[in-house]
């Protein structure tokens, strides 16, 4: 009887360990909240989320932000993307972006070209894609996902074709919506 608990518990340790250790993923977790700025601008940058690379299937490449609000209300929700192409943004898959229970897939399309913007050099311009608005009620703690192959940490910006380098998302960004 002891010898096989002591092999179940072994089984499950394998199986965990392994899992911990699958070599086509990899993740680079962060911790910070980002504070609502004065104006009510919340701006996730992607070097302020918890990364997850899939190597072999990038289009299930997540960033994900922890953020806390202080002024509840509408929030109009804006992709920013750095791009070769401000016509052709080149998503190749709807970009899924989860919070409060709700999903949004969309293909984002340029509503608006950034010039100047020191968030990306040169032969790069920054393209902001409208993605929909959510309604928060209560101040507090939220949490907020996106999921794209054009989500890459550093490690990914090495392994990916001149094809893929074309876009890249940099940001979320939430602005209250006025009337």
């Amino acid at each position: 009887m002891k010898s096989k608990v002591f092999a179940s518990l072994g089984v499950m340790i394998i199986a965990i360990w392994s899992c911990s250790h699958d070599s086509k993923h990899s993740q680079s977790a962060k911790n910070d909240t980002i504070i609502q700025q004065d104006d009510g601008t919340l701006a996730l940058n992607l070097d302020k989320a918890a990364l997850y690379s899939d190597l072999k299937n990038p289009s299930d490449n997540t960033a994900e932000w922890n953020f806390k609000v202080s002024k509840p209300g509408r929030y109009k929700v804006w992709l920013s993307s750095a791009t070769l192409d401000t016509t052709n943004l080149k998503y190749s898959n709807p970009v899924r972006f989860s919070f409060l229970d709700k999903l949004i897939e969309i293909n984002p399309a340029c509503d608006k070209v950034v010039r100047n913007s020191s968030e990306v050099s040169y032969p790069y311009f920054r393209a902001d894609s409208y993605l929909g608005s959510f309604y928060i009620s209560d101040p507090g703690q939220y949490n907020i996902q996106v999921i794209s192959d054009k989500i890459r940490g550093k490690e990914l910006s090495n392994q990916i074709s001149q094809a893929q380098a074309d876009t890249r998302i940099m940001s979320v960004i939430l602005t209250p919506a006025t009337r």
